[in-house]
């Protein structure tokens, strides 16, 4: 609210139910901004801030279905006014039935509305969110008002964890930690693997995890080199490597790991040469993760690193390297993707990547090796927090990286 225009007020709807045919829908994912700014986890839900507003009541409003004995004997207890308070901190609460008359009183008080859109650089969506149809509603009915956006203000503050965030950020990665160490008890040549995958999900639940945080990338052998595969659906057979890019999901907030193990417990001295050229350019990426850190010059320095690894491998030569397209380096053809980004509540989180990273940023590392002619690829990804001075902190320090301590584990 302090950095809202003078005589403003925002206002954040909750995420749609989004119905699959008949009468069936998918879970109920709340609206991460919604969710960041209070707490609340429940469907049909509007949220309005107006710090000036002469009622001081109404500077922070919360609108939820009324619920009734009904509604929890079929779909479970819903928020009552009193839980809301609870749960959110907001002290006015209204029933949903009531947003019309309330919002209107408030509109004729203030000037200026904050919508909330999606500014994400990765953003594509094509369906029409709650929000898009209260922005059109709303400028419909009060043409004269002027309009602003909160994704802005948004994208500064989320990108910038707080203490509980990190304690939150680093349960998901603990639960990840104990979903690959399950799984390296488990992979043996001739598992599918959804089964695999199956075995990450058992122990995410019983782990009180929201479940993945993302679908899941589980890729033996050459599926590997398929960068968003997903179908997980191959046998894993001996001599080849997995990738497995999963994390769990924990109170809303994701974590992101990504392994590459042996299907067979040992890795080839080919297979070990190129994992350990991804660790060490991971390892030295993550030091570069400080503040004042640019995004674009990050990746650049990376790419140098990696260059180096690739020259060393004989995957790359110096002609290579002299005659390479600036805008497409050489290094391109067997690490095609970025390094880091942000993560929170979401996967791909928000963040301003033309600002200097700052401390409380959160970023995964993950550089990657990718050779369809040998028959596996290679990404390793950790999540670390920026820290003020010092270097970063890693989230999935207790994960298994090393291959001798791979190797022991599922040969133990």
């Amino acid at each position: 609210m302090a950095k809202m225009k003078p005589s403003s007020l925002a206002v954040f709807n909750s995420n749609d139910v989004f119905t699959t045919g008949a009468d069936s829908t998918l879970p109920f994912t709340q609206n991460r901004d919604l969710f960041y700014l209070s707490g609340a986890d429940q469907e049909n839900t509007i949220l309005v801030l107006f710090p000036d507003c002469p009622d001081p009541a109404h500077r922070e409003v919360l609108f939820v279905t009324e619920t009734n004995a009904h509604i929890a004997v079929w779909e479970g207890e819903k928020l009552t006014k009193e839980k809301a308070t609870e749960v959110t901190g907001i002290k006015t609460v209204y029933w949903l039935k009531d947003f019309d008359k309330k919002f209107f009183e408030m509109m004729t008080q203030c000037d200026t509305v904050y919508f909330n859109t999606n500014e994400h650089y990765r953003q594509s969506v094509e369906i029409e969110t709650r929000d898009d149809r209260f922005i059109k509603k709303t400028k419909a009915q009060y043409p004269a008002h002027n309009y602003a956006k909160s994704a802005p203000i948004l994208q500064r503050l989320r990108a910038v964890k707080d203490s509980i965030e990190i304690d939150l950020m680093q349960q998901a990665c603990d639960i990840t930690n104990a979903g690959f160490r399950r799984v390296l008890n488990f992979l043996k040549p001739g598992v599918m693997e959804y089964e695999v995958e199956a075995e990450f999900l058992h122990e995410f639940i019983r782990r009180r995890s929201d479940g993945f945080a993302y679908t899941p990338i589980i890729a033996s052998g050459n599926n590997a080199n398929v960068l968003h595969y997903i179908e997980n659906n191959q046998e894993c057979k001996d001599g080849d490597l997995m990738l497995i890019d999963a994390g769990a999901q924990y109170a809303n907030y994701a974590s992101d790991m990504s392994r590459t193990i042996p299907v067979n417990g040992r890795f080839t001295e080919r297979q070990k040469q190129v994992y350990d050229a991804v660790l060490r350019v991971k390892n030295d990426a993550t030091k570069m993760l400080v503040p004042g850190t640019l995004w674009k010059e990050y990746h650049v320095e990376v790419g140098k690193l990696m260059t180096k690894e690739l020259l060393s491998l004989g995957l790359l030569d110096k002609a290579d390297v002299q005659n390479e397209d600036p805008n497409w380096p050489a290094y391109k053809k067997y690490f095609m993707h970025g390094t880091s980004h942000h993560i929170g509540l979401d996967t791909h989180d928000y963040g301003i990547l033309w600002e200097p990273m700052q401390a409380g940023n959160v970023f995964t590392v993950e550089p990657g090796i990718y050779i369809p002619e040998e028959g596996f690829g290679i990404r390793l990804e950790d999540d670390v927090v920026i820290n003020e001075s010092g270097a970063p902190f890693n989230l999935m320090r207790d994960i298994p990286i090393e291959t001798e301590e791979i190797e022991e584990i599922m040969n133990a």
